[in-house]
């Protein structure tokens, strides 16, 4: 299965280097306020538009992550209290009575 991720990411890569050396064509980049830069290689424009896309797409998954961060150590803590509990430290008492769970 090792053998056959590589074997297509090989082939992705091979696919998107023969699309990018066939669009080297200068172009014109046009911002807003009329402002132009000429000349720029496709390739360029191409590789800017997957970075910056890449970029927003990590940063859309960051406070996902960041959920599943403090739910992992929410209930790792849940689990050490439940086993100093079960070692007779210390009473077992649920969530629930410290602090009641809200409906959302």
């Amino acid at each position: 299965m090792r053998y056959f991720v590589w074997a297509l990411r090989l082939l992705v890569f091979v696919a998107v280097l023969m699309f990018a050396l066939k669009n080297t064509d200068p172009v014109a980049v046009k911002f807003y306020a009329d402002y132009v830069i000429q000349d720029v290689p496709l390739i360029v424009v191409m590789l800017a538009t997957f970075v910056l896309g890449t970029l927003f797409g990590l940063l859309l998954t960051v406070p996902a992550a960041m959920r599943r961060r403090r739910e992992a150590m929410r209930l790792r803590r849940e689990l050490e209290r439940l086993q100093a509990a079960a070692d007779g430290k210390q009473p077992v008492v649920a969530p629930e009575a410290i602090a009641p769970m809200s409906p959302l």
